[in-house]
């Protein structure tokens, strides 16, 4: 640890401030509990109170003190749905605008708290301008891999060059999906601006979910475009001793299962299924005769307390699978499962928070992308020897005989016990290196809070009260509201 610390003579305030999705404000409360086990910071969480009240617990005991926020009531967006989990997609323009609204709120909440650092998400540039305001440093944690991060950039700023990684790519169906993403607007903003501008707010270094050792390469290719220096904070994988014993009937089921012979398949907490690929994924399953765990969402307001699990799935398919398959709606308990030796498999998404947990837990992935950074993470996958992704049509159309393809290859056949080598080899190292990322993050973030102090007391103390509330109405003055 560098002298800053010893320099600054009490814990760092600390406050932490991720978008308003659960893969966001999962990893940001991993970070906060990895960061208070460092002994040199206190840990205040921001968030609103549908995703607060799913923490609270963990929060608790682990000293970490949370700090709501409220959003402005919007029509059709009751306080339930100030979070992304269960959100309906055509609600989603209208969470961001109820969440750039707060920003007022956010300045009041960074006056009262003064903290010596804010630590921001991606979508909030706002949130960086505020502490700015008031002397207070900041700096961006990017949830996503950095292999997508530098991907991201490289469309900005090399628009017509090719990706200089040939492993990492886009199909086409997938390219415009993103480009469509990127380029909607919710309350007169582009989502690519937002991103842009948040990465500019950071201080001279940004977080990352992530280690060297996978994705060193494109971290460098990020900091080449940005001219942001990324340190990457591990990765904040949930302890799966530690999660609670809801749902033990899942790991009671599991536990009859002979090692290795079943694959889990879960697409997240904010991405549901279309009819169609549930149903191909239905058929796929059906058709490798493996054991599997299912878990199902639908989103609110759509399906919700209208179609049950039996009604969403193909005629007779639970009997059907009756022995070999348990399919569970909502949630199960991921980490406990993927950790289980019974494990062969996992279907996934491949949402980052997703790939980590399976490399941290040795789990071969047979990846099934669907939309955002989902391809990118993907293709990491399977260019690291830990997956086989399964692939679609031209069109993007899932077919039900290539997903079984894909998982008996990985559970029953020799591709997958070279995956599950390499995907146990990187467990082993993720292991060994334990918790050397967060030592080198701590004295990082403890070197930013030491120079500003050290400007403020040059430069006087923070600004008045009345100065930062007008700071806090400016994302409205620019006609963001």
């Amino acid at each position: 640890m560098s002298n800053s610390n010893l320099s600054l003579g009490r814990k760092q305030n600390v406050l932490m401030f991720p978008w308003l999705g659960h893969g966001h404000v999962s990893p940001f409360l991993q970070l906060a509990k990895k960061l208070i086990k460092t002994n040199h910071f206190n840990i205040y969480l921001c968030s609103t109170p549908a995703n607060l009240n799913s923490i609270r617990q963990v929060a608790q005991n682990e000293s970490i003190s949370l700090i709501e926020l409220n959003l402005t009531p919007l029509p059709g967006l009751p306080a339930e749905l100030h979070t992304t989990n269960a959100l309906p997609s055509y609600l989603m323009a209208t969470l961001k605008r109820a969440f750039d609204n707060a920003s007022p709120n956010f300045a009041k909440i960074l006056l009262n708290l003064k903290p010596d650092l804010l630590i921001y998400d991606m979508i909030q540039p706002w949130a960086a301008e505020a502490a700015a305001a008031i002397g207070i440093p900041s700096v961006l944690f990017i949830t996503t891999s950095a292999t997508m991060a530098s991907n991201m950039f490289h469309l900005y700023k090399k628009k017509g060059n090719a990706y200089p990684f040939k492993s990492i790519y886009y199909r086409a169906y997938e390219y415009w999906n993103v480009k469509e993403v990127l380029e909607s607007e919710a309350n007169g903003r582009k989502d690519k601006d937002r991103v842009e501008e948040g990465v500019e707010n950071s201080s001279s270094i940004v977080l990352a979910k992530s280690f060297k050792e996978i994705e060193g390469k494109y971290a460098d290719y990020f900091t080449e475009l940005t001219g942001k220096r990324v340190v990457p904070v591990g990765p904040l994988v949930v302890d799966p001793l530690h999660v609670d014993n809801e749902q033990n009937n899942v790991i009671e089921w599991l536990d009859t299962k002979t090692p290795g012979s079943t694959v889990f398949i879960s697409f997240g907490s904010e991405y549901f299924l279309s009819e169609a690929d549930l149903k191909e994924i239905a058929k796929g399953l059906e058709l490798s005769n493996v054991n599997f765990i299912w878990v199902l969402r639908f989103p609110r307001g759509h399906w919700e307390g209208i179609l049950t699990i039996e009604q969403a799935l193909p005629q007779g398919f639970l009997e059907r699978v009756q022995n070999r398959g348990l399919v569970v709606e909502g949630w199960a308990p991921q980490a406990k499962i993927l950790a289980h030796k019974n494990i062969g498999g996992f279907v996934s998404h491949c949402g980052w928070s997703s790939v980590m947990e399976a490399m941290k837990f040795g789990v071969p992935i047979i990846a099934m992308p669907m939309h955002l950074d989902q391809p990118v993470n993907a293709r990491l996958v399977v260019e690291l020897g830990l997956g086989k992704e399964v692939l679609r049509d031209g069109n993007g159309v899932l077919m039900g005989h290539k997903v079984a393809e894909v998982v008996d290859q990985v559970v029953f056949g020799k591709l997958g016990e070279d995956v599950r080598a390499k995907a146990k080899k990187m467990s082993l190292d993720l292991k060994i290196k334990g918790d050397e990322e967060i030592d080198v993050v701590a004295d990082e973030l403890l070197q930013l809070c030491s120079s500003a102090q050290a400007r403020r007391v040059v430069g006087g103390l923070y600004k008045t009260r009345s100065e930062a509330f007008v700071l806090g109405k400016s994302w409205a003055v620019k006609g963001h509201v």
